[in-house]
């Protein structure tokens, strides 16, 4: 039995095996229980390993590469056009090789042990702002309720919350002010959780040398420094720096045919939390280019006017994401233009 490729469709306790030759003639079809995974493996020769990126995957990746095989890690979106007839898991792993097969699907990064650290310092402070996001938005329900107006901004809530619960003039009840301070606290611890991720991701982004390569980037961050290089490592997976833009989501959808090309909004593929730091970072440069002088800003000034401020942030995105891929690529210092 001479394998060239095994598609495994990954799960929590069974995995299906679908093994294909060189010809695409199948081979192997097995099922195996989560403890007799990797001594199945173990047992065959060297080829190329196949699997859906979920979790999980990642540590299945790097333990499959330590037996000696080559391992390939596919979107599930690319997968799912290759499902035949009903979807079962010897369907799926069949759809799995089936992709792994056409010469134009693209890979999923692989990820180290450091950067999944990165990844989970990242969701878990996203977490907990999400949580502090909804906390305040109750706190201002429950004080419009009682005729108490209070901005969105988190800033403004520090600052007015306590001076509505010290105000004994207005129309909160004692058991509502007792609620108010309950959730106040809550407000504030998550702050404080927030900050230690702060600190923590800082204190990556000063150990990484890629990070802080990228980080010379206008518009780009600590914060965003981190989540990229966690999430594409060196950027070896994409041709160039239009295929990491394109991954992030920050090109147009098409809806064309024949002679007729429409271009919509951004495709919103991709990680959002990564596409959200672009943006916002990209809103900074935007914000703050006008009445200056160099090459970057006077071209942002030139598509503000001529696309609006919106167009003109996603713009600065994109470029700095084509940017980031060159400079993680090549290895070399960013060269701002002069």
């Amino acid at each position: 039995m001479t394998l060239d490729i095994l598609g495994i469709d990954l799960a929590k306790n069974v995995f299906q095996l679908h093994g294909v030759n060189a010809a695409g003639r199948v081979v192997l079809k097995r099922r195996v229980m989560r403890d007799q995974l990797l001594e199945v493996v173990a047992q065959t020769q060297p080829c190329t390993i196949v699997v859906e990126a979920c979790t999980g995957a990642f540590t299945w990746a790097r333990k499959f590469e330590a037996l000696g095989h080559h391992v390939k890690i596919i979107s599930p979106q690319y997968v799912k056009p290759f499902v035949r007839r009903q979807k079962n898991d010897g369907n799926d792993a069949e759809a799995i090789c089936t992709a792994a097969r056409q010469p134009h699907i693209p890979l999923v990064p692989k990820k180290t042990i450091e950067q999944q650290d990165i990844q989970a310092l990242h969701r878990a402070r996203q977490r907990m702002v999400n949580h502090r996001t909804a906390v305040v938005s109750q706190i201002r329900g429950l004080l419009l309720d009682r005729g108490l107006a209070m901005p969105k901004s988190i800033t403004c809530a520090r600052r007015l919350i306590p001076d509505i619960l010290a105000d004994f003039n207005n129309e909160l009840t004692p058991m509502a002010r007792e609620t108010m301070h309950e959730l106040y606290d809550l407000f504030r611890d998550l702050d404080r959780r927030i900050g230690s991720f702060d600190k923590k991701i800082e204190r990556v982004f000063r150990e990484s040398e890629p990070c802080q390569r990228i980080a010379k980037i206008k518009g780009v961050g600590p914060k965003t420094a981190t989540a990229i290089v966690a999430a594409v490592g060196n950027g070896a997976e994409f041709k160039n720096g239009r295929h990491l833009a394109a991954w992030v989501g920050l090109v147009p959808r098409q809806f064309s045919s024949g002679d007729r090309t429409v271009l919509m909004g951004i495709s919103k593929r991709g990680s959002q939390h990564l596409r959200s730091l672009l943006v916002h970072g990209a809103r900074a440069v935007v914000r703050t280019c006008t009445n200056k002088t160099d090459p970057l800003n006077q071209w942002v000034n030139q598509l503000r006017e001529r696309r609006g401020f919106n167009r003109a942030t996603v713009a600065v995105a994109n470029k700095n994401a084509r940017i980031i891929w060159a400079v993680l690529r090549t290895g070399e210092p960013y060269r701002a233009a002069a």
